[in-house]
């Protein structure tokens, strides 16, 4: 019974090496690292974190280029229809079909110029345009105007959506792994 009783822990003991060993492999799965030439790429252009950008496609698709949200929103990085017409327009894309959103590199380039239009417009607080990627420029807006969520009119002190507060939370967590799993370079 004794050498039973030890094989088992030392087959235990073996299992549990063997996946500390192969822990930032499987954590990898979980953090997929896919299109990074693209995010390197608009990411330098658009002058914004390529693990923001990464934290955002994980948070929206997980990475998967088809992905379709209940609210119709499509791609990696998950943009609306009328959110995509209207950044084809600021951006002087030709023939610009919001069929391709699904494309991942006009998906990442889009989402990349929309970050950094809202980065611009609440002066570069990732928490306020990552809120309002989710929610909505203009409830974002609402949200700086009422005391209630913020004293200064610049800094959110509270994020009274459940689903937004959840959004920044997930787009932390997930930035901080993909920072130390991945070692990105800029581009160029």
């Amino acid at each position: 019974m004794k050498v039973k009783k030890r094989i088992t822990i030392l087959i235990i003991a073996l299992c549990l090496i063997l996946l500390l060993a192969n822990l930032g492999s499987l954590t990898r799965l979980l953090y997929p690292a896919k299109y990074v030439d693209h995010i390197k790429k608009y990411a330098a252009q658009y002058e914004v974190d390529p693990y923001l950008i990464m934290s955002i496609i994980k948070t929206e698709s997980n990475f998967q280029s088809d992905a379709v949200s209940n609210k119709n929103a499509s791609g990696l990085m998950q943009i609306i229809e009328p959110t995509a017409l209207w950044l084809a327009d600021k951006m002087e894309l030709q023939d610009f079909h919001y069929e391709n959103i699904t494309d991942p590199e006009l998906n990442i380039q889009m989402g990349c110029y929309y970050i950094r239009y809202l980065l611009d417009i609440y002066e570069d607080n990732e928490e306020n345009a990552t809120a309002a990627y989710n929610a909505g420029e203009g409830t974002v807006n609402r949200w700086l105007a009422d005391k209630e969520y913020s004293a200064d009119g610049k800094t959110l002190h509270t994020i009274p959506y459940p689903e937004t507060r959840h959004y920044i939370n997930k787009l932390k967590n997930n930035r901080k792994m993909y920072q130390l799993l991945y070692k990105i370079q800029p581009a160029g």
